[in-house]
């Protein structure tokens, strides 16, 4: 609400021919700081997309590393045969010197006696790598069970928006699952005329739905990204640039949302992109139509995953 507000005075002031140039300058900064703010966050949903992928790599890891050990316990458990067939080997001669001199007898024994505690160092040794193995194993399991979940989460949400936004698909609006995320994009057509920032009656709609649903999963970290094709910015006022309208129109979908008092505030994040994440080429009309869009970008929690993969560590 603070930044809807500090925007909305930054455009009272440059339209009002009366204000004086320090609330100008006042604003003016102002407008550039959020602007900042704005960019900081798209920077801090980059790092937390950074650590998810190499949450991912360290699990891939674990499991090399859990074959490599599996592969160890076996030469382990060959290494224990081979011992015992060499104890055989060696009862075998003991039973044959048993009948020579007692200095043979003794010699024998000695060396019945070191194969012995070696036998039983190599099954103590042998009995811990197992119990390792084991707790390692049992982890990991517990690991994939928790993010088949997760991604059981993420399609039974993605098929509860698809239902909550049927009425809207084949108008600009698309839901899919990738990357363990739930991406809603909505075309410009569907939310705002050209170069505005203004949600429009039918655009409104979708996103009120889809915040019933958002309402319903407290949890999710909301991002929405604007995004515009390559054509310059050509209006007049605050607004210079793709930049700017990206983002203004991010923080537009943002206030929709926050009029729901079942979502939590302190999940929702607005990022502007301006023309640099394209779906599609801009040299033909369709695919500048496909560019200008909100993307709404819905991330589960990780931090029960990360805690896991410390444990395993």
């Amino acid at each position: 609400m603070i930044k809807k507000a500090s925007i909305g005075l930054l455009i009272l002031a440059l339209t009002t021919s009366c204000v004086s140039k320090k609330i100008y300058n006042d604003l003016e900064t102002k407008f550039a700081d959020l602007k900042k703010e704005n960019r900081s966050i798209s920077d801090e949903n980059a790092e937390l997309l950074k650590a998810k992928n190499q949450l991912e790599l360290d699990r891939d890891g674990l499991n090399k590393s859990l074959s490599a050990t599996k592969a160890e316990l076996e030469k382990q458990k060959a290494d224990y045969a081979a011992a015992q067939n060499k104890f055989k080997v060696l009862q075998d001669s003991y039973n044959a010197l048993e009948k020579n001199s007692d200095e043979a007898l003794k010699s024998n024994m000695n060396k019945n006696r070191e194969l012995l505690e070696q036998l039983e160092a190599k099954g103590k040794a042998l009995a811990a790598e197992q119990a390792r193995l084991d707790k390692t194993s049992k982890r990991l399991d517990e690991l994939e069970s928790m993010i088949a979940a997760k991604e059981a989460a993420m399609k039974k949400l993605k098929e509860t928006l698809s239902k909550a936004l049927n009425g809207f698909e084949g108008k600009g609006l698309t839901v899919e699952q990738k990357n363990g995320k739930v991406y809603v994009s909505m075309e410009n057509k569907l939310l705002f005329n050209s170069g505005s920032w203004t949600v429009g009656t039918e655009g409104k709609k979708a996103v009120v739905e889809l915040g019933k649903v958002l309402g319903d999963n407290p949890d999710l970290s909301v991002l929405i990204e604007g995004h515009t094709d390559d054509d310059p910015y050509v209006g007049s006022g605050v607004i210079t640039n793709n930049w700017d309208l990206s983002t203004k129109r991010a923080t537009a979908i943002v206030a929709i949302l926050s009029e729901n008092s079942k979502i939590n505030k302190q999940k929702l994040t607005a990022a502007g992109r301006g023309e640099f994440s394209p779906l599609a080429s801009n040299a033909t009309p369709e695919g500048k139509a496909k560019n200008r869009r909100i993307e709404i970008i819905l991330t589960p929690r990780l931090d029960e995953i990360a805690e896991m993969l410390n444990s395993i560590n």
